[in-house]
C-alpha cells in the first residue's frame, strides 16, 4: 500500500528529468557560446569597455540557472570553442579570468552572498588573471611585460609627487606597490560594474541576484 505512492512520484519526475536534460544542455550550450561571441567580437572590434562588462555574465547565468556542473561544462565550452576560433593562447586569455570568474559569480549569487563579498572574490581572480597575463604574453613574447607597467606607474607616481610638492623620487618598492594596488582597484571597479549591469539585466531574465547596497539602489533609481 505505500509503495504505490512512491512509485507514482517516480514517475512524475522521470519525465522532468527527461525533460530538463536537453533543455540544460542546449541553455549551457547557447550561453557559452555567447561568452565566447562577447569575447570574439570585442577582440577584434572592440567597443571600448561595454563588451567587457559581460564576458563572465553568460557563464554565471549558466550557473544561477542550471548549477555548478553545468557552469563549469559551460567554461570548458567556451574555451574549446575561443581555441578553434581564435587559437589556444587567446582561449587562455578568456577562461583565465573571466570564465572561472563567471562560475565564481555564479556561485556567489547563487549563494545569495552580499556584494562586498562576491565583488572582493572576483577581484582577487581579476588580479590573478592580469599576472597570468602578463606572465604568459611575457613567456611568448621574450620580453618583460612587467617593466612596461612599471614605466606607466612609475609617471603617475611621479605626476603625483610634483603635484604634492614632494621633491623625491619614488621607491622601487613604492612604484610596485603602487602598481599592484592600481591593479587590484581597477577590478574592483570592474567587478561592480559588472554586478550592476547583471543585477539590471538578470533581473529582467527572472534570475535575481542578490540586491546591492541601499545607497547603490538609491542611486540607480532601482528598487
Amino acid at each position: 500500500m505505500t509503495e504505490k505512492p512512491v512509485d507514482q512520484q517516480n514517475n512524475l519526475r522521470q519525465p522532468q528529468l527527461k525533460l530538463d536534460a536537453p533543455l540544460r544542455m542546449m541553455e549551457t550550450a547557447f550561453l557559452a557560446s555567447t561568452a565566447s561571441l562577447i569575447w570574439f567580437i570585442n577582440f577584434y572590434f572592440p567597443l571600448g569597455p561595454l563588451l567587457r562588462i559581460f564576458f563572465p555574465v553568460p557563464i554565471a547565468l549558466v550557473y544561477l540557472r542550471w548549477g555548478k556542473r553545468a557552469a563549469w561544462m559551460g567554461a570548458v565550452t567556451s574555451g574549446l570553442l575561443l581555441s578553434v576560433l581564435m587559437g589556444p593562447i587567446r582561449s587562455l586569455l578568456f577562461v583565465m579570468p573571466f570564465a572561472f570568474m563567471g562560475v565564481l559569480l555564479g556561485a556567489a549569487w547563487y549563494r545569495r552572498v552580499p556584494w562586498i563579498v562576491s565583488i572582493s572574490l572576483g577581484a582577487v581572480l581579476g588580479t590573478l588573471g592580469v599576472f597570468f597575463r602578463l606572465w604568459l604574453l611575457s613567456l611568448l613574447s621574450g620580453e618583460d611585460l612587467w617593466v612596461y607597467v612599471i614605466n606607466q606607474v612609475t609617471e603617475i607616481v611621479e605626476w603625483i609627487f610634483l603635484r604634492l610638492g614632494i621633491l623625491a623620487s619614488p621607491s622601487t618598492s613604492l612604484i610596485n606597490l603602487g602598481a599592484i594596488a592600481l591593479i587590484i582597484f581597477n577590478n574592483f571597479l570592474y567587478l561592480f560594474i559588472v554586478h550592476i549591469a547583471a543585477w539590471l539585466l538578470l533581473d529582467r531574465l527572472g534570475n535575481p541576484i542578490p540586491r546591492p547596497p541601499r545607497w547603490v539602489q538609491v542611486l540607480m533609481d532601482y528598487e
